[in-house]
């Protein structure tokens, strides 16, 4: 019966993601974002219903459930394109542009010397309406007015007059992914490598776990999450790159594997720079191997595009921190609450130091996965970006952990994006400030914060008391 259950919720979760992306999406004119948001509670609602009724399964059947869930869920986010971003798009355009043998970082998409690149779907022709006017027709389609041959660029990628802002193996990932399928095809080649990115993370999770004797039942934390299908799948987002690397080194490092897990870390901060966070949790012990091989390889992998485009390999970073408020203390909702404006950029570089520091200090080098989510969700919180994928990287350190409530943060973000309300997002994050450190506090016991200051013994805890982590709880 409760092998039943979980089936129900699983495919009724399946049928729910896909039916929310063939009907809503954020590029309607006069969008209602309502059932979106209708929509994103009920697949959270059945996702809390199915980790819960899991409790009750036991055997293989939970690895078979989970596997299942991961698969059918993520294959029912992949029938629609992109609801939420049109990243997605500039991810094919950098991969079709660099198996033309130029380097991503070189032109703007609406430079002309590219316009034998573009393929229809990405760059559809203008419409000339009964005045004779053109227009750029579509739910996705920009119109980029330029000068010289086609005075009118229709387009499906954002800031087409910007250079490219991926790192070097993000640029990578989207030319291979483009050697295989050519120009041609649309959004369904990098959904459906974010599907296999995301069911190998659940396999991997899987194989960790039961190495190091953590409850098989907490992947489904990750595979069933709706975060995942949303935007790991339907919107295809690179951040799913990063959390495999991140998610190998942690592992690789807690196997002594510290030149390999620096690699492995290193590939994941040149995949979408975010991964830096999870760093420090992995350097307590022969951290220095962990960092030198994590520079070297991010260096590396940006050698062959320095040498064809010299520093245009920053691309759109500085402006893209500037557009979102970074520079100027604006997209801190909570810390400019204490600190408006530039003092935002202080006060919130202080707390994250404050936080690495004692992530660094107090994590078990044996079990580093609580450390990792206290440091990415923190950050998270602490700068609140717009953008709920960046939350991709805590979730697996959410099901390592076992620790659901961190999963509020995904959720605050999500709600975010869907209704632009500044009120709004400080309500959400400290609702899930409070809702983290209550049940933070209640699993520490009486105590806690005394033992939250005391130095943890440097040899580390047994591989296999991962459920048993203490560390950073509070």
């Amino acid at each position: 019966m409760r092998i039943t259950v979980v089936s129900l919720l699983l495919a009724a979760s399946a049928v729910l993601t896909w039916f929310g992306v063939r009907s809503f999406d954020l590029f309607s004119p006069g969008r209602d974002t309502v059932p979106l948001v209708v929509a994103l509670a009920a697949a959270w609602l059945l996702f809390a219903a199915a980790v819960i009724a899991l409790r009750g399964v036991r055997g293989r059947a939970v690895v078979v459930l989970i596997l299942a869930g991961s698969l059918g869920i993520g294959a029912a986010a992949m029938t629609g394109p992109p609801n939420t971003s049109t990243d997605s798009a500039r991810y094919a355009w950098d991969g079709i542009v660099a198996n033309a043998g130029i380097s991503p970082y070189a032109y703007v998409p609406s430079d002309p010397r590219l316009d034998s690149l573009r393929p229809d779907w990405l760059f559809p022709a203008p419409q000339v309406g009964a005045d004779g006017t053109a227009r750029c027709v579509g739910e996705r389609i920009q119109a980029v007015p330029r000068t010289g041959p086609g005075d009118l660029l229709c387009s499906a990628l954002n800031r087409t007059r910007v250079p490219t802002i991926y790192p070097p193996a993000a640029e990578l990932y989207f030319t291979g992914v483009r050697a295989v399928t050519g120009p041609g095809p649309a959004y369904w080649p990098l959904q459906l490598t974010g599907l296999l990115l995301s069911i190998g993370t659940t396999v991997m999770l899987l194989f960790g776990m039961r190495r190091r004797g953590i409850d098989l039942r907490h992947a489904a934390l990750w595979a069933w999450c709706p975060l995942v299908a949303s935007e790991a799948v339907t919107n295809s987002h690179v951040d799913m790159l990063g959390v495999v690397f991140t998610v190998a080194a942690a592992f690789l490092v807690t196997r002594e594997r510290y030149w390999r897990g620096g690699i492995a870390l290193g590939a994941a901060i040149a995949t979408k720079l975010i991964p830096v966070i999870a760093a420090p949790a992995l350097l307590r012990r022969q951290g220095w191997k962990v960092t030198v091989a994590a520079a070297a390889t991010f260096l590396l992998l940006y050698v062959p595009y320095v040498l064809a485009t010299g520093i245009g390999v920053l691309g759109y970073l500085p402006g893209y921190l500037t557009e979102e408020g970074y520079q100027d203390g604006t997209r801190f909702a909570l810390v400019s609450l204490v600190a408006p404006g530039g003092a935002a950029i202080v006060v919130a570089g202080i707390l994250l130091a404050a936080v690495a520091a004692l992530t660094l200090w107090k994590t078990d080098p044996a079990n580093p996965w609580l450390g990792q989510l206290v440091m990415i969700g923190s950050t998270l919180i602490i700068l609140s970006p717009r953008y709920p994928w960046y939350a991709l990287l805590l979730v697996p350190f959410v099901a390592l952990s076992g620790r659901w409530e961190w999963l509020a943060v995904p959720i605050a973000l999500s709600v975010r994006m869907l209704v632009p309300s500044v009120q709004l997002t400080r309500v959400t994050l400290i609702a899930a400030v409070i809702l983290i450190v209550v049940i933070s506090l209640r699993r520490a016991g009486p105590g806690a914060l005394g033992r939250l200051l005391r130095r943890r013994p440097p040899q580390g805890s047994p591989a296999g008391e991962g459920t048993r982590t203490e560390s950073v709880t509070a």
